[in-house]
């Protein structure tokens, strides 16, 4: 009974263990805004190839984040923020992290194609490749930008739903993308700045290791700034309507006056609760968007 108890315990903690290899937080990210991009589309596409494409699309997520903690691995484990990820902590090791992130990409692309269409299936294969060998394996070691060009990856899910649903892209779609694209950096930047220790553990070249708090923050404050014009975007072009728009340009506002309020800080020092209100209130803004959009749409 002690041993079935034991052997059921293993099973579980090995199964949690892959399911936090594929980052669910992030995931579920990618689920919300591809199923956006999907649902704004205005197709025809029948729910259940709807819930298809978006739950294989979950999985391409996942195997690009299961493929970075596989790579990552040894950085991760000298991070507080990342420490107590499965393969740090023994639940996993390296080369089943490395067979698992294998097989739930070729699994989520080719079934992505036969379900839905080859653009899709493209799109989703050049993500998780995007993200693993560019962002991951190249850039990150490399520069301070590789938040920045290693964005592109997290800003491509609502386009994949929108191609799921029409098998085209258009400018619609590469609005969303551009919201995303350009909310990054001022989110990750925030959050480099109190765990800046956690880079320098890691050799990692955020942004404040680099260059400095002050240009951090300047950073932070500008591509804030840059969200004004990329979320007017939608609306000039018949995308979206003011049902999205007046409640984001409030929400966009409120967003570079708190990037504005950690910038005019002490020169060379940041708030640390500030910092923290950054990037935060980033996450609800980025959500938030995509609702309005969702909300819109629906009108």
């Amino acid at each position: 009974m002690i041993i079935k108890k034991t052997t059921s315990l293993n099973i579980n903690t090995y199964i949690k263990s892959l399911y936090l290899l594929m980052k669910p937080r992030v995931m579920s990210l990618v689920v919300f805004t591809c199923a956006v991009g999907l649902l704004t589309s205005n197709s025809n596409i029948d729910i259940i190839n709807a819930m298809i494409g978006i739950t294989l699309v979950a999985l391409g997520a996942g195997a690009a984040g299961c493929l970075n903690m596989w790579y990552e691995s040894d950085l991760d484990a000298l991070m507080t923020r990342t420490c107590l990820r499965p393969i740090p902590t023994g639940k996993i090791n390296r080369k089943q992290a490395l067979i698992f992130g294998v097989l739930l990409s070729i699994i989520s692309v080719v079934a992505l194609n036969y379900f839905t269409n080859l653009l899709s299936a493209s799109l989703l294969l050049f993500t998780i490749f995007f993200y693993l060998f560019i962002y991951t394996i190249w850039l990150k070691k490399k520069t301070p930008q590789n938040i920045v060009i290693g964005g592109v990856a997290g800003a491509l899910p609502p386009v994949i739903g929108w191609t799921i649903a029409t098998n085209t892209i258009s400018l619609e779609p590469l609005t969303l993308f551009l919201i995303i694209f350009f909310w990054t950096p001022s989110h990750f930047w925030a959050l480099s700045l109190y765990k800046a220790d956690d880079y320098k553990k890691a050799k990692i070249p955020m942004l404040p290791l680099t260059d400095g708090i002050e240009k951090t923050k300047v950073h932070i404050f500008i591509y804030s700034l840059i969200m004004l014009p990329v979320i007017t975007f939608p609306y000039l072009i018949n995308f979206s309507g003011l049902t999205y728009f007046i409640p984001v340009l409030i929400l966009t506002i409120y967003y570079i006056y708190i990037c504005f309020d950690l910038y005019k800080h002490k020169k060379n020092k940041f708030d640390l609760k500030k910092a923290k209100k950054v990037f935060a209130y980033s996450i609800l803004y980025l959500f938030l968007i995509f609702v309005l959009f969702l909300i819109d749409s629906l009108i």
